[in-house]
């Protein structure tokens, strides 16, 4: 073998041997270029396949579970509705039972009006419903609005309109015949003055700083510094210039135009003092403050007096 290339070299150019070797090496670098390409190609092909499939596998992955959302939600629709029809059948049934309690015991009512509330029930949506027929509750507040009505109007050119809920409530028990004379808790004033919010900006709650409340019966509502002076006021049911400019580090310009609208409004009246500082006394919080069970009403007459006078 060895001789025979030997032979073969010795007789053959060397040009010819370079040619032929060049050749060579480009059939084998031809051969491996296309062996790595196809290798390639293989390869990417087999990624593209498993993507497909994974997309394939999650979206199918996806509609089980949509599938099932869907179903556990009818599940748990048909649940509620049959946990929402026992809960009326029952609450029917209590309501029927503790009809005269729940207008008698002012407690018991707000008790009621907050377990309804937590499910979403108002029984005094609707004068028409089954709470104004089975209950009457409806027709209790209905017609608890009606005299909050007469007794603001009434007072108006006392305390400007405006009254605390305690004052009020003292007002409405003395103004109720003796055979409608039912507790009426300071709950049953707010949820009915709320009802009457349908007939405008007439009446409105204020609140105080203590969680007490205002009654105002006006059109007009208090701005935000009214609000505050009055809040102020609840303590000694009066204030100053120099105490608001004190207390809530107003200038002297902003407190005298909360105070001047106050008097305006009737809801202040100015008390000169001999040492030349004016108190501006709130009528509404002087009542609930002096004035208690059987002696409001000659102080609160004697006021209106004064008012008339």
């Amino acid at each position: 073998m060895s001789d025979n290339l030997m032979t073969f070299l010795q007789s053959t150019p060397v040009a010819s041997i370079r040619i032929r070797w060049n050749a060579l090496s480009k059939i084998i670098e031809y051969r491996v270029i296309t062996i790595a390409q196809m290798h390639y190609s293989l390869k990417f092909s087999s990624a593209a396949v498993l993507r497909f499939f994974w997309n394939a596998g999650a979206c199918l992955i996806q509609a089980k579970f949509q599938a099932k959302g869907s179903e556990l939600a009818r599940e748990q629709l048909n649940q509620f509705s049959q946990q929402l029809a026992v809960f009326t059948t029952k609450l029917e049934e209590f309501t029927q039972r503790h009809r005269d309690e729940i207008r008698r015991n002012s407690q018991f009512r707000r008790h009621f009006q907050d377990m309804c509330a937590s499910v979403g029930v108002d029984p005094l949506a609707s004068s028409k419903g089954f709470w104004a027929e089975k209950l009457g509750v409806g027709d209790f507040y209905y017609e608890l609005a009606v005299q909050i009505v007469e007794v603001c109007l009434s007072t108006n050119h006392i305390n400007g309109g405006v009254m605390t809920v305690d004052e009020l409530r003292n007002r409405l028990m003395r103004s109720r015949s003796t055979s409608k004379r039912e507790a009426i808790s300071t709950d049953d004033i707010i949820r009915a003055v709320d009802k009457l919010k349908v007939l405008g900006n007439g009446f409105e709650l204020i609140a105080l700083g203590s969680g007490r409340f205002l009654v105002q019966s006006v059109p007009g509502e208090l701005n935000m510094d009214d609000s505050r002076v009055l809040q102020l006021a609840e303590d000694a049911a009066y204030v100053t210039k120099e105490l608001i400019m004190d207390r809530l580090r107003w200038d002297e310009r902003r407190a005298e135009a909360v105070l001047e609208h106050l008097v305006k409004e009737g809801i202040a009246w100015v008390d000169d003092q001999p040492t030349d500082t004016i108190q501006y006394w709130i009528p509404s919080l002087f009542l609930q403050q002096y004035c208690h069970s059987s002696s409001s009403t000659s102080v609160s007459d004697s006021i209106a007096s004064v008012a008339i006078f």
